[in-house]
């Protein structure tokens, strides 16, 4: 009698279970719902249309396309300007990764080493991220203006005299590099969570066997937080290849002023192919174009990374 009873509470319980598992599963969908339509109407089908546009000569005016198949893209490689844009992004992106992941670790090594009020500074430090571009673009406009601007004010304290940031085309793009760093907070603050992650038993261990702080920090923290790192590279690379707001706000605000071709970059020369020419299917295919860009340096990044980076459950 006791296994004949059991059994049918058993299939109970087991509907209970899968009653629930079903409403849990419809209530993260029901909550995830506004992100899927978002995704779908900003994302994909903005993406669709963009490719559709890459083989088509748009007219605005009309709201209709011509095809034309790979035309676009031929005339990409034909503009000289399309190559020196993409040139001084990949410049940039070469100065800014590795200087924006430098100051983030610095300050999450710094904030890691605190202990009181170690809640308040790294607000303090994060508060930039929320800043909006145009805010801080108009900040950096004075503080990097070349004759009274306060980083040329600071440098003259020191007889150094400031050069013209925002005019000499050899610093235009250290400027934006400046400009950049103003929002480390956001890896500043995954960084400190992979360094509190790192088990303090080693640094006793590494103590004891002689090493110091710096042996340390090459051998055990690097070590362990490069997964972190290699996150940040990844990320920051595909940011600073589609870099546009920071170069916009800072020399092409004034549409009438001519900008020096330093200043000209990928995403800034497809806005202004967009919507300043109305060339659509130029801008679309420009838009692709850098798509398997930054998709082929993804995938170099991973393959050489993966052989770099120390995961804990073994190589990758």
């Amino acid at each position: 009698m006791a296994i004949s009873t059991a059994a049918p509470g058993q299939q109970a319980r087991r509907r209970r279970g899968n009653r629930n598992k079903r409403s849990e599963a419809v209530a993260g969908f029901l909550f995830i719902t506004p992100w899927l339509v978002g995704f779908a109407v900003f994302t994909v089908i903005s993406m669709t249309w963009s490719l559709i546009l890459s083989f088509q000569d748009y007219d605005l005016a009309r709201g209709q396309g011509t095809p034309v198949g790979l035309a676009n893209y031929e005339l990409l490689l034909d503009d000289p300007r399309v190559m020196k844009s993409l040139r001084n992004t990949f410049i940039f992106a070469a100065m800014s990764v590795p200087l924006e992941i430098a100051v983030a670790l610095g300050l999450a090594l710094l904030l890691n080493g605190v202990k009181r009020g170690s809640g308040f500074f790294r607000t303090v430090f994060y508060l930039p991220k929320m800043t909006p571009a145009v805010a801080t673009a108009a900040v950096f406009l004075l503080l990097l203006n070349g004759n009274n601007g306060a980083i040329n004010q600071f440098l003259r304290l020191f007889g150094i005299q400031g050069p013209q940031w925002l005019t000499d085309p050899f610093w235009m793009k250290p400027s934006i590099v400046l400009m950049g760093l103003w929002s480390v907070g956001g890896g500043m603050v995954i960084l400190l969570a992979a360094l509190q992650a790192v088990p303090k038993d080693l640094y006793e261990a590494a103590a004891v066997d002689g090493a110091n702080k710096v042996q340390q920090f090459f051998r055990i923290t690097l070590a362990l937080i490069s997964p972190t790192l290699f996150f940040l590279v990844i990320v920051n690379t595909i940011a600073a290849l589609q870099v546009f707001d920071q170069a916009y706000l800072l020399f092409y605000r004034d549409v009438s002023s001519s900008v020096p071709d330093e200043a000209l970059f990928y995403g800034v020369y497809l806005y202004q192919l967009a919507f300043q020419r109305f060339n659509f299917g130029q801008a679309a295919a420009m838009a692709w174009l850098l798509f398997g860009i930054i998709m082929v340096i993804t995938v170099i990044q991973i393959r050489v990374g993966n052989k770099l980076v120390y995961y804990e459950g073994g190589p990758r």
